[in-house]
């Protein structure tokens, strides 16, 4: 009989010199959420999960432990990014801490991200 070992659990940790959360499966980086501090806000602006992960329900652990955290940081969330919006949609949990996508907040991020 041959015993499997069980595929450990992802990990997501806030790498703050490159503005992003990554999570990790197999301490290999699976995806990232991206952003950019604003104040007390942390705008959200791309989220990725790598073909090779697709289909597993990372983009959704990525994102609740993120948003998680800025909840513990005491900042807000400006939900820029497309999926961390509709991630927000269903997960009204997090309503208290999000602000609205204004037209001031994209042209400081895209100053930000030089665009």
């Amino acid at each position: 009989m041959s015993e499997q070992t069980p595929t450990p659990a992802p990990v997501v940790r806030r790498v703050d010199a490159r503005h992003r959360y990554e999570i990790l499966v197999d301490e290999k980086r699976a995806g990232l959420t991206a952003y950019r501090d604003r104040d007390d806000r942390r705008v959200f602006f791309h989220t990725e999960i790598d073909d090779a992960y697709a289909g597993q329900g990372l983009a959704s652990i990525l994102v609740e432990q993120a948003l998680t955290d800025v909840r513990a940081s005491g900042m807000r969330i400006v939900p820029v990014c497309p999926y961390v919006a509709k991630f927000l949609k269903k997960h009204d949990e997090f309503a208290d801490l999000t602000d609205p996508v204004t037209p001031d907040v994209l042209t400081w991020l895209d100053a930000q991200l030089g665009r």
